[in-house]
């Protein structure tokens, strides 16, 4: 995700007036694409600060990103640099026209981004985005946990009406992701939020470290420190005057749906959970399945699926166990050579893109900077089964058939299979057809799917949530 961050500017030295004037060939808006699996919108913003010296500001608008502050923008010629510092990346670029600039993005490595001057940015349909007038209180609040070390940003949705009313945190899944949840301008914890109003239920929507008006807190941080979040956040709810601490609950979307059972183990006061695309077995098998899915949603094929596979099974267990970064950059070049001697070259271009030494290096250099970070570390080693098989809640679990992320047929099994042996007093576990990752109805059902559909939200998907909440919060 790109992050959103207190503005900052960066002034240029030059003070050239044949230089100033070049730079008014760059006031304004510009937007563009790049393909990095999915077609991401790039947009950037200049104008003069005070003093007459050129700045920029970066939007992400399908990642929830805005107002990002880029550093040394220049116009030299014809030739535009600017730097995004907070996202490690830059853009260097030729002004073809007064209104076209070509060039690359580099995050990592370059990827092409071909800039349009225009005047206001591309909308995309989203139907589902609630809008006010509101016939419910919506408030955003700001919060801290007991020693002041960490502050929150959120949103409560309270129903019309006297109360006090059932409540629920919502837990985004992974990466960090504002209040909303915000993907391709897609607001599904807003859409959802403002749903479960509407049936009376308050709803909390908190902005994930380091994103919108919470603090980024500690490096380092993983799963097991985002459930402390969320229970800030729960004791942050139960102690509204609206809310009904009797009629507690989560509802945690994909990992969310891993931290909604850490929380509820933890506490006595959670009556019920929902699990929407949650995990249900261990996460190095998920993972697996998730990266056949999505490599066979490209056309890829069985053979070459199966021999990146049997890569990604050798080299993951061996990053994560390694005692530091060094030997586990060693041991991924060690093993990935060694595949890459024994597999068809066709399959190794196609699926890594390595051609010549210095790609390899990129790509484990890449792959270790991934594996090897305390998050991805943390994740990929969790096991949700102890989890589950300790919940005393009641528990809806939802998936749908299309997901490509987190399989419906093997983690739905694995919930019901957990919740068997635990002390739920009351469980639902369903397949939703036609259903993708963000429960969206889709047709192609793949990744990159998810910016093309109007729909946010699937209402069928609503109203089975709303149904059950209302049902089991009695």
């Amino acid at each position: 995700m790109m992050k959103k961050i207190v503005p900052v500017i960066l002034c240029l030295v030059s003070t050239h007036i044949l230089h100033a004037q070049s730079d008014a060939k760059l006031l304004g808006t510009w937007e563009g694409k790049i393909m990095v699996g999915v077609s991401l919108r790039i947009v950037f913003h200049f104008s003069k600060d005070s003093a007459g010296h050129l700045i920029a500001f970066c939007d992400s608008p399908d990642q929830g990103g805005k107002d990002i502050p880029c550093s040394d923008a220049r116009l030299n010629g014809d030739s535009v640099h600017l730097q995004i510092p907070e996202v490690q990346a830059s853009y260097r670029g030729r002004m073809v026209s007064d209104s076209l600039v070509t060039g690359l993005f580099v995050q990592g490595t370059g990827i092409p981004l071909t800039l349009k001057k225009v005047a206001v940015v591309t909308a995309l349909k989203r139907p589902q985005t609630p809008v006010p007038p509101f016939p419910y209180r919506s408030e955003d609040v700001e919060y801290d946990n007991s020693d002041k070390s960490l502050h929150y940003g959120a949103t409560i949705t309270i129903p019309p009406g006297k109360g006090p009313f059932p409540a629920v945190v919502l837990i985004t899944g992974s990466g960090a992701q504002n209040r909303d949840e915000e993907i391709f301008e897609h607001k599904p914890f807003a859409v959802l939020a403002d749903y479960l109003a509407r049936r009376g239920i308050i709803a909390l929507r908190v902005d994930d470290r380091g994103i919108g008006k919470s603090s980024r807190g500690p490096a380092g941080a993983t799963t097991a420190d985002f459930a402390g979040d969320v229970n800030v956040s729960m004791d942050y709810l139960k102690n509204r005057p609206e809310t009904d601490k009797k009629k507690l609950g989560l509802i945690g979307h994909s990992e969310g749906g891993m931290i909604a059972p850490m929380v509820a183990d933890q506490r006595k006061d959670i009556r019920f959970i929902v699990l929407l695309a949650g995990p249900g077995e261990k996460i190095s098998t998920l993972m697996e399945e998730q990266n056949a899915a999505v490599l066979l949603s490209k056309r890829i094929t069985q053979a070459a699926v199966d021999a990146y596979l049997r890569l990604y099974r050798a080299v993951v267990p061996a990053i994560v166990t390694a005692p530091d970064k060094a030997t586990a950059e060693k041991r991924a070049k060690d093993i990935f050579l060694r595949w890459k001697d024994s597999t068809n070259k066709n399959y190794v271009l196609t699926l890594t893109g390595v051609h010549d030494e210095k790609s390899t290096d990129n790509l484990v250099a890449s792959f270790v900077g991934t594996v090897y970070a305390p998050w991805f570390r943390y994740f990929v080693q969790f096991d949700p089964q102890p989890w589950l098989q300790q919940l005393h809640c009641s528990v809806l679990a939802l998936n749908g058939s299309k997901d490509i992320q987190v399989i419906a047929k093997s983690n739905l099994a694995g919930i019901e299979a957990a919740l068997k042996k635990s002390k739920s007093r009351s469980f639902e576990v369903h397949e939703l057809p036609g259903l993708n990752h963000l429960f969206q109805t889709c047709k192609k059902c793949t990744v990159e799917e998810y910016g093309e559909l109007e729909e946010t939200f699937s209402p069928a998907a609503l109203q089975i949530i709303g149904d059950w909440i209302a049902k089991n919060a009695q």
